[in-house]
């Protein structure tokens, strides 16, 4: 069992991504592992002005999402893709913190209305994590067409994402694993 922190990517209207997000955290729990579901419509941050290390008294919100995240395994964004990137909201409570992701593992799930699913968001999110010391697995699971994957209640329409996301997570929980155990060793600093 792993601690993973899923984090939803969109607070839009009638988002697609909460969708892509509940599916996810289902597969992750039928796993056995521990989900923190971060979606920033409940959280509600303010742009960043201070990262969570330079507050004198961080809201109760924040020190509990900065717990999550230390405690974590493992990070696992849900994000759409607007003009070409990852979105504000993602980056926005992402780069609250640093520290906290060092030598953990991500796996980026992306998705669109469009074709592509998302691809470039999920690769500008790959620098990102990698700045954050969280690198991304060396699979991405993108959903093209995201409407016609799930319906309007969340329920998976196109069966073949099952398999997708099996070995997706099979190679996810496969670096979690490789990574604390070297956690357990030490790490550079």
């Amino acid at each position: 069992m792993a601690k993973i922190v899923l984090i939803v990517g969109s607070v839009r209207q009638d988002r697609n991504g909460i969708k892509v997000a509940r599916w996810f955290e289902q597969k992750l729990k039928e796993r056995n592992h521990d989900v923190h579901f971060v979606d920033p419509i409940e959280l509600n941050l303010p742009l960043l002005d201070r990262m969570y290390k330079e507050m004198d008294d961080p809201p109760q919100k924040l020190k509990e999402l900065q717990s999550a995240i230390k405690n974590a395994d493992g990070y696992l964004p849900i994000t759409p893709e607007y003009n070409h990137s990852t979105s504000p909201v993602m980056v926005n409570t992402l780069d609250y913190f640093l520290e906290e992701y060092f030598f953990k593992p991500s796996a980026i799930v992306s998705y669109s209305v469009g074709g592509f699913g998302g691809n470039l968001a999920g690769n500008h999110l790959r620098q990102i994590f990698a700045e954050l010391g969280a690198p991304a697995i060396s699979s991405m699971l993108s959903i093209s067409r995201v409407k016609q994957v799930f319906d309007e209640n969340g329920k998976l329409l196109d069966e073949t994402y099952e398999k997708r996301a099996d070995r997706f997570l099979d190679e996810f929980e496969w670096y979690m694993s490789a990574f604390k155990n070297q956690r357990e060793k030490g790490t550079p600093y």
